[in-house]
């Protein structure tokens, strides 16, 4: 069974996950961490429960789920792997990083290209991948099916949607993908995503603003 744990980092207040089961094995999904303190809380909660990391899974590449990636994969030797189509997202980072107040940006290699329906494995557990654009061009998101969640990354967020001003985004785009591939999920599924509080599928069918 998936143990889901999140940590909220940096001033974006971005959710970074840590999903892990009972082998021990681990992924860390869009890691925000950036301070010392925010890696260290990380890190003590591997150490604690004897975890073994064995990849980096992005939903998308904007800066506030990236910036940890570099020191994560240095610090347990594991891949990164990402979207294609946020290649151009993530080399655009290190321009900007500096006037967000992170100087010190370490742009990552990405091992593994992610495409729709493939899965991800750790331990005994798997992911389904489903390709959600219009936030970002590239946006995935994580599904299991046995429990019922999905790492959804920006695309839905309790009552709101995410933003689509940011380069590549598009508002019919990231609609469209809600509407064709997150509410086409039964209403009990759990929407972890990459701010605010977890949300269910049915209650943004009925409470959304964004998609009445």
């Amino acid at each position: 069974m998936i143990q889901i744990q999140s940590f909220v980092f940096s001033p974006f207040s971005e959710n970074t996950y840590l999903l892990y089961d009972e082998t021990k094995e681990a992924i860390i999904v869009d890691p925000g961490c950036y301070e010392p303190q925010e890696y260290a809380q990380l890190n003590d909660f591997i150490k604690a429960n004897a975890l073994k990391p064995v990849g980096i899974y992005n939903t998308h590449a904007h800066i506030d789920h990236v910036l940890g990636v570099a020191k994560l994969k240095q610090t347990y030797d594991i891949p990164f792997a990402l979207h294609r189509l946020d290649e151009p997202l993530l080399r655009a980072v290190k321009t900007y990083a500096p006037n967000y107040g992170f100087p010190t940006f370490d742009e990552p290699a990405v091992e593994r290209w992610l495409a729709k329906d493939e899965t991800i494995e750790f331990g005994s557990s798997a992911l389904k991948i489903i390709f959600v654009p219009g936030h970002a061009p590239g946006h995935v998101a994580f599904v299991n099916d046995e429990q019922k969640f999905v790492i959804g990354g920006d695309v839905l967020f309790r009552q709101s949607i995410g933003r689509t001003d940011l380069p590549g985004g598009d508002m019919a785009t990231l609609l469209n993908s809600i509407r064709a591939q997150l509410f086409t999920l039964p209403d009990d599924y759990t929407v972890y995503a990459g701010h605010m509080q977890p949300t269910t599928i049915g209650f943004e069918k009925k409470n959304n603003p964004f998609l009445k």
